[in-house]
């Protein structure tokens, strides 16, 4: 059997009209789910790390992210108006390159999503903690971070992340409506808490600050782009919820594209700002520089809503993350490429619940034990595979099935994907050697469970379709 097989996308179509998944998703649910997915982490906390990359260029490097997310977007969309499909890029692929692709993708997929989880929650603990502390209430110490976390302090588990993982679990599992009202509640909140800094930070930038304004060069930029990237990635979480969408092809693009413009704008306000009002050496150190940029101004009554923001912030990223993972699960195991159980659907609540849980136990468990620097090393490297992919399976799809309709399609012909192609490629080349070969480590035990086992299972193995 040919590594390269593909599946019917007619078939593919037939399928998913009736999954078992309940149709009530719209345009507005997929933008807010997409902002849900991106405004979180990266925007609260990466925004330091990059200024004492970039300087005031910071604002350049996120121009650059979007622009590399942009094209990707664009494809994105044109992939989720033709084949609307639960799983995401591991679908189109499977449709378009082979399975053998497909596979490595998907299971490329399960990594980038499922530590992104575990890192968002234990980035969230830490706010939840501080938050806290406010009140003057402590957790013990054994119970606030991961073993060997903190430096001189014994600490056994980072409890607040577990627990946040399990009822992101229980939310997800119990249906994707209510999951989607959870969502847009937390985002409005969130977003208004964005807009709150921009209105009360504008008045304390200093335009001094600014200069020089990119002191470690064109370098600089793009290193931090390749680091602020991470604060993108999300929107592509949108089209895993295809078999959920009313009207699949015209609100696939919307969400997809609409959700990251909106997020596009509000990161290059709030860098702007921030490195207006602080000096970029001052972010040294700090994993909380948008609060300390209002404290900075003496704004410290907005600091408390920011890190309430924060917190909304990163929950809403944990709960699309965990929808997106546990719908490309489902997509792979109804495959046969993953065991049959993950994409059972309870009679009740219409979600894939074995599978939610099991993704909110594993990775509940990883942010509990696991230090959030080691989390990090994986998820830009394996969104920008996806977003290389996706920008290859277009022009691939173009080609093979040019009578597919297509309620959305990439501009400027292939040479919209091709800009993708070389975006992703340039980011990648600026992560560290170690991300490389973590990557690679992945990507060589999932080749080995795909010959072990995923080949022979699946479906298209035992049933030629």
């Amino acid at each position: 059997m040919s590594l390269f097989r593909k599946k019917n996308i007619d078939a593919m179509l037939a399928v998913a009209k009736d999954d078992g998944l309940k149709k009530v998703l719209g345009p507005t649910d997929l933008v807010m789910m997409g902002i849900g997915a991106i405004v979180g982490t990266g925007i609260f906390v990466l925004t330091g790390t990059g200024a004492l990359t970039a300087g005031p260029a910071l604002t350049v490097s996120f121009l650059i992210a979007a622009i590399a997310c942009g094209f990707a977007a664009l494809c994105y969309a044109e992939f989720a108006s033709a084949i609307p499909v639960s799983g995401s890029i591991y679908t189109y692929s499977y449709a378009t390159l082979g399975e053998i692709v497909a596979w490595i993708i998907g299971w490329d997929l399960l990594l980038e999503y499922g530590l992104a989880t575990s890192a968002v929650s234990v980035g969230w603990s830490g706010y939840f903690q501080s938050l806290m502390a406010g009140f003057g209430l402590h957790l013990p110490a054994v119970l606030t971070a991961a073993p060997g976390a903190l430096p001189g302090v014994h600490t056994l588990l980072n409890l607040p992340a577990f627990l946040i993982m399990m009822v992101i679990a229980w939310v997800v599992s119990y249906g994707v409506r209510e999951s989607a009202r959870v969502t847009n509640l937390m985002v409005i909140v969130k977003i208004s808490v964005v807009l709150l800094f921009i209105a009360v930070g504008v008045w304390h930038v200093k335009p001094a600050n600014w200069q020089p304004f990119s002191p470690f060069g064109a370098a600089g930029v793009f290193n931090a782009a390749a680091l602020v990237f991470f604060a993108f990635i999300g929107f592509d979480a949108v089209s895993s919820a295809a078999e959920e969408v009313r009207n699949p092809r015209r609100d696939l693009p919307i969400g997809i594209i609409g959700s990251l413009a909106v997020c596009t704008v509000l990161y290059v306000a709030m860098a702007a700002i921030m490195t207006g009002i602080v000096p970029f050496p001052k972010f040294a150190g700090v994993d909380h520089p948008v609060s300390l940029a209002l404290q900075f101004a003496g704004e410290t009554w907005v600091a408390g809503f920011v890190d309430l923001g924060a917190i909304l912030g990163m929950t809403t990223v944990i709960l699309v993350m965990t929808f997106a993972q546990t719908r490309i699960i489902f997509a792979m195991s109804r495959d046969g490429l993953l065991p049959e159980r993950l994409s059972s659907v309870h009679p009740v609540h219409a979600t894939p619940y074995f599978a939610t849980w099991t993704v909110g136990i594993v990775f509940a468990v990883i942010a509990a034990f696991v230090p959030l620097n080691v989390l990090a090393e994986l998820i830009n490297i394996g969104t920008l595979a996806a977003f290389t992919l996706v920008s290859i399976a277009v022009l691939v799809l173009r080609r093979t099935r040019p009578d597919l309709p297509h309620a959305f399609r990439c501009p400027g012909g292939p040479v919209v994907p091709v800009l993708s192609i070389a975006f992703c490629a340039f980011l990648i080349a600026h992560l560290q050697a170690l991300t490389w070969i973590a990557f690679l480590i992945w990507l060589v035990l999932g080749l080995a469970i795909y010959f072990l086992y995923a080949r022979r299972n699946a479906v298209l193995h035992n049933h030629g379709g």
